[in-house]
């Protein structure tokens, strides 16, 4: 549950939200979580049962569709389902911050009308394509290019680890293109909407991942993709500097995402801990494994305090990069952490796929990888504090 201080305090709108979700994710995602995770596969009635929730919409205006709560709402969200699934946590995650908001924030109004109506109702699934072979936290490496051809765009390229790429409900991908290059020979890089089947897209067959086996993961190859030149999302040459937004905000729901990992590990530790007996009573008497779960409830209370911290500075306008890169870091390795606990409380038992202990402990590692390196938060936090290394 949402523990408060002052300085994070929820409205009665958000609790109760909190609360729907995390009911929901309880009687409606945890019991095919299992089924689902064996089957690799993501599994479109229960995306469609969180579009008629409204949860694709949270952090959009009603005019377009949207349920006009903000940038908290959608990450409690995240969280709640995070706890017993983050394959369907990440598809929500994803699909709003990089499938819905560069379209809403960047999009022409005929773009907007277009695309939005499906996409914040979960109608359809949205992606976003930057990350290449060679370019990802680099993007200034990217290979990708598209050029003009009277009124259409030409693109040639690949992306790779590209999610909710290739669903039956993915209505479009935002493809990250080299369009010219500077005097300095630097890129101009551009965002430019794809249309799921258009020709010259092929969408690769789905990784075999560690983990996230339910989250739709592929690489896409881009051969003489052509789109009408109105496709270009925002200003041409802006798109690296859009995508940088994205990713500042997109770590805040990522690092919703792993406190609900991490929350999701300590409530089944609480619970195998109070009922499994050994030589007469239950090993949650012993002290070590008690104090093991309070660790494990301390990294827990960290993660969301530094992630509702830098959601509430973002919502309000104020500086929220440092503190972005600050709740990623703290929430990944969080989960990490925790999955790791857990599976030792659990013993043999945490070694099974069926116990959802074990699938945190495959699913947590990306958590220390997507939306940006560990490494990368140690740099951003590090340049904050003024050094250049």
């Amino acid at each position: 549950m949402i523990h408060e201080t002052s300085s994070t305090a929820l409205t009665d709108r958000q609790r109760k939200l909190s609360q729907t979700v995390r009911e929901f994710a309880d009687e409606v995602v945890a019991p095919a979580a299992y089924q689902y995770d064996t089957e690799r596969r993501l599994p479109i009635e229960i995306i469609h049962q969180m579009g008629e929730m409204g949860l694709f919409g949270l952090p959009f205006p009603t005019e377009v569709g949207g349920q006009g709560e903000d940038y908290v709402s959608l990450c409690l969200a995240v969280e709640a389902l995070a706890r017993v699934d983050q394959s369907i946590a990440v598809t929500l995650e994803a699909g709003v911050g990089l499938g819905i908001m560069p379209i809403f924030r960047h999009g022409t109004d005929a773009q907007r009308e277009e695309w939005l109506p499906d996409l914040v109702t979960g109608k359809t699934l949205g992606a976003f394509g930057l990350t290449e072979a060679g370019a990802g936290s680099d993007a200034g490496a990217t290979r990708t290019t598209a050029r003009l051809d009277g009124d259409e765009w030409v693109i040639d390229g690949s992306k790779q680890f590209i999610t909710n790429s290739g669903t039956p409900i993915t209505s479009l991908i935002t493809i990250t293109a080299v369009t010219d290059r500077h005097e300095d020979g630097s890129p101009e890089l551009s965002t430019i909407l794809v249309p799921s089947g258009t020709p010259g897209l092929t969408v690769g067959e789905s990784y075999d991942k560690v983990g996230w086996h339910t989250s739709d993961t592929h690489p896409l190859t881009l051969e003489g993709v052509r789109v009408p030149r109105t496709n270009l999302l925002g200003e041409r040459g802006r798109g690296y500097a859009n995508f940088l937004r994205a990713l500042d905000e997109g770590r805040i729901a990522f690092a919703a995402l792993a406190t609900g990992a991490a929350q999701g590990c300590l409530e089944e530790a609480v619970r195998y801990a109070k009922e499994r007996e050994v030589f007469g009573h239950s090993i949650g008497r012993h002290q070590h494994v008690a104090f093991t779960i309070a660790r494990m409830q301390a990294r827990v209370q960290a993660a969301r305090l530094c992630w509702l911290d830098a959601a509430q500075k973002m919502i309000h306008g104020k500086p929220f990069k440092a503190e972005a890169s600050v709740a990623k870091l703290t929430s990944g390795e969080a989960a990490m952490a925790n999955a790791r606990d857990a599976s030792q409380i659990f013993g043999g038992y945490g070694f099974l796929n069926e116990n959802p202990v074990a699938r945190h402990y495959r699913d947590a590692k990306v958590l220390e990888v997507g939306e940006g390196t560990t490494e990368v938060q140690l740099m951003i936090i590090a340049r904050d504090l003024g050094f250049t290394a």
